[in-house]
């Protein structure tokens, strides 16, 4: 019997990835194509769905050839896909609106509307989804109010992932995991809900129809089919979204198993059995599978702001790094590193690209502070990796308050690099931390359920014979001391400035070009 394979496909914010793996989640071929986010004005942030769909075809056409696997043995693709996002397409399925993404912030006024004058509260309470400009339901209330010739003109609202599959078989739906994220997805019911429909201005005809994470499609184009190297009787597996999908890939979907990713930006994530909601709104629920739900908070401030780091405050280095042929974030880390943890009392709030969860404030901004003149760079870098952990930490506060303390941290993502920060985050969230050894996770999540959807394998939890780990972190105990004095000062003064950011923004939107 021939060997089997399957292909996942993880359409992300700057790049789709395709990796082709044998069944046993052994990764055998890889490609990648980035694609860019255009932000033209402030709060703007599109893609062109064209460029996505490309990527797309292009990718799974590349893992094929390259693999020179005969298109019969594929047992599968499946997909995870980026969150938040909303096309408005004609009857032909031709884009009226570039693809707005979650980065996308127009909608910051009506989320405001939402949650203050138009029941919000209850609405995340049965949708999971905290009420916040990424979300459609906030950009879907923007658009039927203030651009309503779009409304009129549109057939459907549709996620880039929705698209996608449209363009390779002809159908519209949604998977419960990327409606769930929408916040207009009764957690219940499996169903859009009424109420949110109402607030949108929009009508169910008008969205996709929901379906399991493990629904498998056939019947792809044949034209595609072949551009692909695949049969066009291959199976598709709808799958999920990225969040859910990584969690699933590091093998953190045990009860107090948490998975804390940093790359651009950031999450903290834990599996339950049923859907759990914050009565404060500080957390997402989104759907794995019907049994599986993932909890947890999305941080806009990830690595992103280390590489602001390196480029404001970095320029020696990057210079000495290019003459050596060093990383420049290495030697940047390494000086941060001949900083006592604390920064010497020196604080910095992560929040320049506003903040989703904890504050759920996107007028949010960041700032240092503690500066003294005994403060030098490697004091503000080292508080820079320092503020973006602390953040996080606020956020496994939150989910401690649901689920309790976690029993094991997995930690994924770019800054997995770095042994400081790993270190900082053990530190910091007192806990044990491990790396999983796990090449493009969301990928591997994603074929694990597609071969669960097809009946391949009995489990989800076989992804913990696939998955290894790579480096294990433990607190240390005076740097734990340290860190447990600073962090409710660190709570303390955000909620403190929480007031002024409104202003500060306000000021920035006015005056700043």
């Amino acid at each position: 019997m021939s060997t089997k394979y399957a292909i996942g496909v993880d359409i992300g914010t700057t790049s789709t990835k395709s990796v082709l793996f044998s069944t046993d989640g052994t990764a055998l071929s890889r490609k990648g194509i980035e694609y860019p986010l255009y932000a033209p004005v402030p709060d703007v942030a599109e893609q062109d769905p064209e460029e996505i769909f490309q990527a797309v075809i292009t990718t799974i056409k590349g893992v094929m050839n390259e693999s020179n696997v005969n298109p019969e043995d594929i047992l599968c693709v499946s997909f995870s896909s980026a969150m938040h996002s909303v096309i408005a397409v004609d009857e032909s399925g031709k884009p009226i609106t570039k693809c707005i993404t979650w980065a996308d912030n127009r909608s910051a006024k009506w989320a405001e509307k939402i949650k203050n004058e138009w029941n919000g509260h209850e609405i995340y309470l049965r949708t999971g989804t905290p009420i916040h400009p990424m979300s459609p339901l906030a950009k879907l209330t923007w658009l039927s109010h203030e651009h309503t010739d779009i409304v009129k003109r549109a057939h459907k609202f549709i996620s880039i992932k929705e698209y996608v599959f449209h363009k390779l078989f002809g159908e519209y739906v949604v998977d419960y995991s990327i409606a769930s994220a929408t916040g207009m997805f009764n957690l219940k019911s499996l169903n859009w809900d009424e109420e949110a429909l109402k607030v949108s201005g929009v009508s169910a005809e008008k969205l996709s129809k929901p379906v399991s994470t493990t629904h498998c499609m056939k019947g792809l184009n044949p034209e595609l089919a072949n551009e692909m190297n695949l049969l066009p009787t291959t199976s598709f597996i709808v799958g999920a979204s990225d969040g859910v999908l990584s969690n699933l890939g590091v093998n953190a979907i045990k009860p107090g198993v948490v998975a804390v990713t940093i790359g651009t930006s950031g999450a903290i994530r834990t599996v339950t059995d049923r859907p759990v909601v914050d009565p404060k709104g500080r957390i997402f629920c989104y759907a794995l599978t019907e049994n599986h739900w993932v909890i947890g908070g999305p941080v806009n401030n990830g690595g992103m702001i280390f590489r602001w780091a390196k480029e404001q405050l970095g320029a020696a280095e990057v210079e000495t790094a290019k003459r050596l042929g060093k990383d420049p974030y290495e030697m940047l880390t390494d000086i941060a590193n001949t900083v006592k943890p604390g920064a010497d009392g020196l604080l910095f709030h992560p929040y320049l690209s506003g903040e989703r969860a904890p504050l759920w404030d996107a007028n949010a901004r960041g700032s240092f502070i503690g500066l003294g003149l005994h403060h030098k760079k490697e004091h503000m870098i080292r508080a820079v990796l320092e503020g973006v952990i602390f953040n996080l930490y606020t956020v496994l506060l939150a989910l401690e308050e649901l689920i309790g303390e976690p029993k094991q941290i997995q930690a994924t993502g770019g800054f997995a690099r770095s042994p400081l920060w790993r270190q900082m985050m053990a530190d910091i969230f007192n806990q044990d931390v491990s790396v999983p050894e796990s090449f493009e996770s969301s990928c591997l999540g994603a074929i694990i359920l597609g071969m669960y959807g097809l009946g391949e394998v009995d489990s989800l939890e076989v992804v913990s014979d696939m998955v290894g780990a790579t480096h294990h972190h433990k607190p240390i105990k005076e740097n734990v001391s340290i860190y447990e004095e600073l962090t409710p000062i660190y709570i303390r003064l955000s909620r403190l400035l929480g007031e002024e950011y409104a202003n500060i923004a306000s000021f920035q939107k006015k005056h700043v070009e």
